[in-house]
């Protein structure tokens, strides 16, 4: 029905982003128009054998999930299984060694696919690519341990921060990789593509900075708003705390109410902050609170920004508008359309939109993704069709659920 078509790219300047474009011919009977982001520069070492038409030919892809017993492994798998080149060799769960996963999770009975197995028995000559969700503080020395020829997206926090001094103060202990942290790269994809296609290590970010920084990264890097009091109202669905048993996650304690938290001090605002100043080519300091909300899944980031002399809410969207024109996963709604978390359920895509304030000058962006898709498994696999130098969308077309 489809047949791949001509393949475009170039670089935006003003701090917007690489934009791939891919598009596929659609028969005459039907209306839908799909839109493949992909690779136009992936160097032969990147491509691996995708680069000179071996894909068609190639046994798929042989991937790792370590710690798919929690919510982002659960969502990995989910995604992984609708990807025509990536198969799910090897999954790991120290508590639960010698399970089956459907015995985890009951909605994946359906799924042909290995036991879990610990970590210090996994073999990792049996895979070309690893997922690492474990917890923040673990991962360090696993990722250390792996063979160099894996490429490896890590959905923990062990290798976002750039500065290890910085790791050690928010998360409380001295980082062990820090040869390891040198070369990782921070993967918000859609604005270091380049640099993630050639690296071996990614950093996944974090939910609540991946839809924080989307949104202001252009903005700041364009000069269009003040990098002083911006202030940040976000709120998560109780998946963003972890599968763990915690007291303060029962539904006793969630349900009806809004609970905020790591108020002054949550570990993912050195993460903002690190993102935004490197934009600015300055020091940034953010407000940021995080707020869990009596749903399962979906966030929301809710910023307010002072504007440079002169610029007005349009501009913003203008220029968030041309940035973000030919990406897949991120969309500028139109008019004064509202992002809803509902409306991104499920799915890898992130609905943004710019509001004028009541005071002048300002203006109050809103920003939603789904925490456990864009915000951690489905971008961290939008990372890894990068490192292996194929389109970045597959395995990513899932439309979000509604209702």
């Amino acid at each position: 029905m489809a047949s791949l078509a001509a393949l475009s790219s170039n670089l935006f300047n003003g701090g917007c982003l690489w934009k791939y474009q891919d598009e596929l011919k659609v028969s005459k009977a039907g209306k839908l128009r799909i839109r493949v982001t992909s690779m136009a520069s992936s160097s032969p070492a990147q491509s691996l054998q995708f680069a000179d038409g071996k894909a068609n030919k190639l046994d798929k892809l042989r991937i790792g999930v370590l710690g798919a017993s929690g919510y982002t492994g659960s969502e990995i798998i989910r995604l992984l299984r609708n990807h025509p080149h990536f198969q799910i060799t090897l999954m790991t769960a120290d508590r639960k060694a010698g399970q089956s996963i459907e015995s985890v999770f009951p909605h994946l009975v359906t799924q042909d696919l290995p036991n879990l197995v610990a970590v210090k028995d996994a073999d990792f000559s049996a895979v070309d690519a690893v997922f690492c969700c474990l917890p923040h503080g673990t991962t360090q020395e696993i990722i250390k341990s792996l063979p160099t020829n894996l490429k490896v997206v890590d959905l923990s926090a062990d290798f976002r921060l750039q500065d290890i001094a910085e790791y050690e103060e928010w998360y409380g202990q001295p980082h062990k990789a820090t040869a390891l942290q040198k070369e990782a790269v921070y993967g918000l994809t859609e604005i270091s593509r380049r640099e993630i296609q050639s690296a071996r290590l990614v950093a996944n970010p974090g939910c609540y900075p991946t839809s924080v920084q989307l949104p202001l990264i252009p903005l700041i890097k364009s000069n269009l708003i003040e990098i002083r009091n911006i202030i940040i109202d976000s709120k998560s669905g109780v998946s963003g705390a972890g599968r763990g048993a915690k007291e303060a996650n029962l539904y006793t304690e969630i349900a009806e109410g809004i609970h905020s938290y790591g108020i002054t001090r949550h570990r993912h605002v050195p993460e903002i902050e690190q993102g935004l100043s490197e934009a600015a080519n300055s020091k940034v300091t953010v407000s940021f609170t995080p707020h869990l909300m009596p749903m399962s899944r979906g966030m929301q980031s809710t910023i307010y920004v002072e504007m440079a002399p002169g610029v007005t809410t349009q501009d913003l969207k203008d220029h968030l508008g041309n940035c973000y024109e030919h990406e897949e996963f991120v969309v500028l709604l139109k008019n004064k359309e509202v992002p809803h978390t509902r409306h991104v359920r499920g799915s890898n895509y992130c609905l943004m939109n710019v509001f004028p304030d009541r005071i002048p000058g300002r203006a109050i962006i809103i920003s939603v993704i789904d925490n456990l898709v864009k915000g951690a498994s489905g971008q961290a696999l939008q990372n890894l069709n990068l490192m292996m130098g194929i389109p970045e969308n597959l395995g990513l077309g899932c439309l979000p659920l509604f209702p």
